[in-house]
């Protein structure tokens, strides 16, 4: 009898017992399905898994509708009603309670809608949560109160950590006291510091300090201001370039340089060397008074000491040497901007053209304005209409209506009552 072989579909491990007794005659055409029988095995397999893999191609194009994030969900919500209930449902999530920019918006907000109770509500119940027991989530409340304009609110928040298990450092006394310098209330400040830092024992810093200053300086009382850094000097706070560039630019702010140039110099004699917001102060002063050369001479400095100038120092020379009616020295220190690896920014463009257009170079002014729109750029409308005035006074039509071109192209655009005024400009005859 002629035995039929026939092949198994049944894996056999390499090596083994069974896959080594094997043999030509242990195949049994009873007990082993034939080639025949095995495809037909295999088609009707085949068949299952063609059916079951059409049923998960057909599920797999429709796609289940997932649910926004919330953080998505808060940033497009405009009702204010809606907004609180959002932000209430996600009180205990991760993903909005510890982003300070979903806090921060949704209080502006609701700031915005006068809805400040509903800041409070949800302000409050932040801090019933575990996160009130850590200070840093404490002093972003705080901040975000004094944000509202919530002033008691954001005090009483400070006073009130112990009951939330949060322990104060200076970090939340500076929090504290940076929202209560927002009224200007001498009084208030005044008591906060004496009482504060020998109740709760926390030592105040240098940024403690700082607070205090700028606060005084913005209130006018310069001579307060300057005791604060000197008394909180006798008490070992050793005052840092920010103390001294606040009452230096306070003091020239008020016309008092006298003192403005001593603090200068008894900064740098103490060890304290100015950053490049000491000599914008300074430079902004010298170009006030009309010292455009000695404002240059300062940028000199600043390079032979290898600090670099920023925009606002650029824009201040420049500025200066056009109120002094040096046209061609602007010019040279916008040109140098650019070969020097800086980018002009749009009031640089603005200060520029401004004057310019004062000088009659028209056509200077016109390229300038040009290169500014191009990069969707504005500048002030009264400028515009002046340079548009200006280009038609010397038969310059075409680059008039180039400048109305670009501004019609402005993303976003111009109002369309400034528009209307640009084109009764070219209009007129």
């Amino acid at each position: 009898m002629i035995q039929r072989f026939c092949l198994s579909f049944r894996p056999i491990r390499r090596f083994s017992v069974v896959g080594r007794n094997l043999s030509c005659s242990s195949f049994n055409a009873v007990d082993t399905p034939t080639i025949s029988n095995s495809s037909s095995c295999v088609s009707s397999n085949h068949d299952i898994n063609s059916g079951s893999n059409f049923s998960v191609n057909a599920n797999s194009r429709i796609k289940p509708k997932l649910e926004e994030p919330a953080l998505i969900k808060l940033k497009k919500e405009r009702d204010p009603d809606k907004l609180f209930k959002l932000f209430k449902d996600n009180a205990h999530n991760r993903l909005v309670i510890e982003n300070k920019y979903a806090f921060e918006d949704t209080v502006s907000r609701l700031a915005g809608a006068k809805r400040y109770d509903y800041i409070e509500h949800l302000l409050e119940h932040q801090k019933s949560l575990p996160q009130g027991r850590r200070e840093g989530f404490i002093v972003r409340i705080i901040m975000l109160y004094g944000r509202a304009g919530m002033v008691k609110q954001a005090v009483d928040t400070f006073y009130n950590m112990h009951l939330f298990g949060s322990k104060r450092t200076v970090n939340s006394v500076n929090a504290a006291l940076k929202v209560l310098s927002q009224t200007c209330d001498l009084e208030a400040i005044n008591s906060f510091l004496m009482k504060v830092p020998w109740e709760f024992g926390v030592q105040l810093d240098v940024i403690s300090v700082n607070i205090v200053i700028n606060a005084f300086c913005g209130m006018g009382i310069l001579d307060k201001a300057y005791l604060v850094m000197v008394e909180m000097e006798k008490a070992g706070i050793k005052p840092d370039v920010v103390s001294y560039t606040t009452l230096i630019s306070a003091f020239y702010k008020y016309g008092r340089w006298e003192i403005g140039n001593g603090l200068w110099n008894l900064m740098v004699y103490k060890g304290c060397y100015p950053n490049i917001a000491t000599f914008n102060a300074r430079i902004q002063f010298l170009v006030s008074r009309g010292r455009a050369w000695e404002a240059n001479d300062l940028l000199g400095l600043m390079e032979n000491l290898e600090m670099q100038p920023d925009e606002v120092t650029y824009n201040l020379v420049i500025k200066g040497f056009c109120r002094a009616g040096f046209y061609d020295m602007a010019k040279r220190i916008f040109s140098a901007l650019h070969g020097r690896g800086y980018k002009a920014n749009a009031k640089i463009y603005q200060t520029m053209v401004h004057y310019l257009c004062m000088a009659g170079d028209f056509n200077c002014a016109y390229f300038m304005c040009k290169e500014c729109m191009k990069k969707n750029w504005t500048l002030n409308v009264d400028t515009i209409c002046t340079l548009l005035k200006g280009l038609k006074s010397i038969g310059e039509v075409d680059k008039a209506a180039m400048i109305f071109y670009l501004a019609q192209r402005r993303h976003p655009p111009f109002p369309a009552r400034q528009l209307d005024v640009f084109k009764a400009i070219l209009a007129r005859s």
